[in-house]
């Protein structure tokens, strides 16, 4: 954009000593193809001189580079534009193919060498790497356009790389592994899966492997977030692991905005690569339990606002979190935990039978507040409260398919009291594509908060600490009772009412 000063009487002509300049971004081999838009403006009414002003607006498919490659070993014309790059067979004159540049996360010079040779040889061509969508998965795809000019390749190779370093894309990443996720294999499946693809999209990573329990925790409070500005937090693990990050951001953020009380966005998005046994949060904010998939999010920069809910008591938080279970999910997740020599799935299992086994309603007063304006009080339920869908390989459609991942509320899932076998009936139902709901003792609400008040801390069971000879662990809040709460996967025992927003 230029601006002159002329005359009031040669407003309409062109001025003689008016130059203009065109960005040196936008310069390349071929001539500009820009519309050029011209008017005046009257800095006062009675002023004898305006401004003229020249707007250059550049074609966003303005052609940057052009050449001929062979794809597949046929030779194409291919085009390079600001936001895509498409290629023509020679014959026929019909276009066959294009890749868009938001897609493309690195670029490679192709070159012929001799078994062991490390550096040199002749020039081949190049290679695009991409991340294309197979249904809910990105898969890591590459193009081949072959070429043996050097310089020609040298050109679009320079291009293409600047074009993708100007992209809002993380080049640093935290990276956090928890070593003794589900079967001890998340260093594996980071090593293996994951870290090629940040070596070839040149993101540098920082790797820290957590030792035990609170340790994301306990590096996130003394960082310096600041240090990080451009870059994205990689948590790999599973649902505890990402449960304890995200707290931990959320909670640093309300620390350093100097408001304890008010929750805060966290300032640092978070990449999530699955090495758990469910991965419920994966899944529901990536549709598919995939680490490359996760990884390709990552790279490419895709952003996925999520809801989250605090959990407090007595005016005391507790902790953030995505979901939460109270009556049949938390006493199976405390059994469960019992028996940690057993496998995953055989704990599972036993722990699934044993409360079926002795399944009772909990005697509790449950208030909500809708996301509508009514509100609403039930009693002796089964409760689960999820912020997310929460998928899973073995819930498709989620706990709570109707819930979204950033809508401002949350879903509230009941169950009434009602005979074993109905309520197995229901159980079922969450394997299946429906009808997990279409139950006359089933409520499920939209809702903003909850309130949840145990009428008798009856807590455990007498019979259940004699069978199993252990005691509870230590509750967040003491009393001489505590109910067991399901926090994303994670046993959290707590003791008198509990406040869900």
């Amino acid at each position: 954009c230029t601006c002159s000063t002329e005359p009031q009487n040669h407003r309409d002509t062109e001025p003689q000593n008016h130059r203009t300049t065109e960005p040196q971004s936008h310069r390349t081999t071929e001539p500009q193809r820009v519309e050029k838009i011209r008017f005046s403006l009257d800095t006062f009414p009675c002023s004898p001189a305006a401004h003229v002003w020249e707007l250059w607006i550049v074609d966003p498919d303005l052609v940057l580079l052009r050449g001929i490659f062979k794809l597949k070993k046929k030779s194409h014309d291919v085009l390079l534009t600001r936001t895509r790059l498409t290629w023509t067979p020679i014959v026929p004159e019909t276009p066959t193919g294009a890749l868009l540049l938001k897609d493309v996360f690195a670029v490679r010079v192709k070159r012929r060498r001799a078994a062991g040779q490390q550096t040199g040889g002749a020039v081949l061509g190049l290679a695009l790497f991409c991340g294309r969508r197979r249904g809910r998965r990105l898969e890591e795809e590459t193009l081949h356009l072959n070429n043996a000019s050097v310089e020609h390749t040298h050109t679009w190779f320079n291009t293409v790389k600047e074009l993708l370093a100007a992209s809002k894309r993380p080049r640093s990443l935290k990276v956090l592994i928890n070593p003794c996720s589900h079967k001890k294999e998340a260093v594996h499946i980071y090593r293996a899966h994951v870290a090629p693809l940040f070596k070839m999209a040149d993101i540098h990573t920082d790797i820290t492997i957590t030792e035990k329990k609170g340790h994301a925790l306990s590096v996130l409070k003394e960082c310096k977030l600041d240090e990080f500005d451009g870059s994205v937090l990689v948590c790999v693990g599973g649902d505890g692991s990402v449960a304890e990050v995200c707290h931990a951001l959320v909670l640093r953020a309300q620390l350093d905005a100097g408001s304890p009380e008010t929750p805060e966005r966290a300032t640092l998005p978070l990449g999530i690569i699955p090495a758990g046994s469910t991965d419920v949060v994966s899944c529901s904010v990536h549709g598919v339990r995939d680490p490359v998939t996760a990884a390709l999010h990552i790279i490419l920069g895709h952003l996925q606002q999520v809801d989250m809910c605090s959990f407090s008591s007595l005016g005391r938080l507790v902790r953030f979190g995505f979901s939460a279970m109270f009556g049949f999910g938390g006493r199976s997740l405390a059994l469960a935990e019992k028996k940690r020599w057993m496998s995953s799935s055989r704990r599972r299992e036993y722990a699934l039978v044993k409360t079926l086994a002795k399944l009772r309603p909990e005697e509790c007063e449950l208030s909500f507040l809708p996301a509508k304006k009514t509100d609403g009080n039930l009693s002796e339920q089964r409760i689960s409260i999820m912020s997310i869908p929460c998928l899973s390989p073995h819930v498709p459609r989620g706990l709570a398919p109707n819930t979204r991942l950033a809508n401002g509320s949350a879903a509230l899932i009941a169950v009434g009291n009602t005979s074993r076998s109905e309520f197995i009936r229901h159980l079922k139902r969450f394997s299946s594509s429906s009808g997990q709901f279409s139950f006359s003792f089933v409520e499920a609400h939209a809702v903003s908060a909850v309130r949840l008040r145990p009428r008798a801390l009856t807590g455990w069971p007498e019979e259940e600490n004699e069978e199993e000879g252990e005691s509870k662990s230590t509750p967040i809040i003491q009393s001489e009772r505590a109910f067991p709460w399901n926090i994303d996967g994670e046993l959290v025992e707590i003791a008198n009412e509990v406040l869900v927003r």
